[in-house]
């Protein structure tokens, strides 16, 4: 199953039998992203959730 990241447009291939494309298949709803915006979105986050714990 080809699959394009939400953020970065990048084209993806996933095996059609992992939960995540029965998941995007069955749910249009649903998006992905791929690992490097995944990786760079957790850090952000994990970096802001930091900043507004230590206030």
């Amino acid at each position: 199953m080809r699959v394009k990241c939400v953020l970065c447009d990048r084209i993806d291939e996933l095996d059609d039998l992992k939960p995540l494309a029965k998941k995007l298949r069955n749910r249009p709803l649903h998006t992905y992203m791929c690992e490097t915006c995944e990786k760079r979105i957790k850090q952000k986050t994990v970096e802001r959730i930091g900043e507004n714990s230590s206030n």
